[in-house]
């Protein structure tokens, strides 16, 4: 490959894209058994999901040809999920349902899961359900925290808010270091110009 393009694509490899792909997975189903199938909030929902996932990968696709794209589609990624954050939260609210701290000891035990599929949220769902219905001290360990039974629909909410501050935060960095990239490296017409330059130089 010719020097002027560079490593490009790899976006499997993200942690960012593997965490956003496992919330769209999440929301997907999420959205069948929790939403309205005829309102518009779904539509959002599971849109908002694929814009972050398909934003990353179009993004790291993009990267040979203009980093400027790839930062700004990264950027796209992370306000779609932004929004996303917004609807679970919305979810709980409207129907008084509990927004689990970091520091609870059901997310506690999600984070130590590291889940990497549907089926691993699913049975972190089914074991904390259980896990809350019996009121163990676990769950009463904090006069501030939760004490009586989670909702399936609770916890699936409170595992995607999870995860999706997981992914923001992974995407923060990256165009972090995106930004950086190109400060110090510039574009694809810099570096185009770069190794016209040398190429002259060469033949002169």
């Amino acid at each position: 490959m010719s020097d002027l393009i560079s490593k490009h694509g790899g976006y499997q490899n993200l942690k960012s894209f593997q965490i956003s792909r496992l919330i769209y997975d999440v929301t997907v189903r999420f959205c069948e058994q929790y939403i309205d199938k005829f309102s518009r909030t779904k539509d959002q929902m599971v849109q908002a999901a694929r814009s972050g996932v398909q934003n990353i990968a179009e993004g790291s696709q993009m990267s040979a040809a203009s980093k400027k794209t790839e930062i700004k589609l990264t950027q796209v990624a992370r306000a779609s999920l932004e929004e996303l954050k917004l609807d679970y939260e919305d979810f709980l609210r409207h129907r008084k349902l509990p927004l689990l701290s970091h520091h609870h000891p059901a997310m506690i035990r999600f984070k130590e899961r590291r889940p990497k599929t549907l089926k691993d949220v699913q049975l972190w769902v089914a074991d904390e359900q259980l896990i809350s219905k019996n009121k163990t001290s676990d769950y009463a360990r904090d006069s501030q925290e939760i004490c009586h039974p989670l909702s399936y629909s609770c916890l699936a909410a409170n595992a995607a808010l999870s995860l999706l501050n997981l992914a923001c935060y992974l995407l923060n960095k990256q165009v972090e270091r995106l930004a950086i990239d190109f400060e110090n490296q510039g574009g694809f017409t810099e570096k185009m110009y770069r190794i016209r330059t040398q190429k002259r130089k060469k033949f002169t």
